[in-house]
């Protein structure tokens, strides 16, 4: 059972990644792909320079509203 369950995952992973590089790739998609990586515990972190900090550089947040508050009872 374990080299099936390896066997899906791979495949999952395969057709997400065709599907993330598809110029037709719908929100839906992303959403999909996100999921798969955040279940298996795939986090990034961003680097100066990489695609994940360009984005972050876009995205229509000042250093004020991207602090967090906490609330504890």
């Amino acid at each position: 059972m374990t080299k099936q369950l390896t066997e899906l995952h791979s495949l999952l992973a395969e057709k997400l990644l065709e599907k993330v590089k598809d110029p037709e790739c719908k929100s839906a998609d992303l959403n999909v792909a996100r999921q798969f990586l955040k279940d298996n515990n795939i986090d990034a972190v961003p680097v100066e320079g990489s695609p994940l900090d360009n984005l972050i550089e876009e995205l229509p947040f000042n250093n004020e509203t991207r602090k967090v508050t906490v609330k504890t009872n």
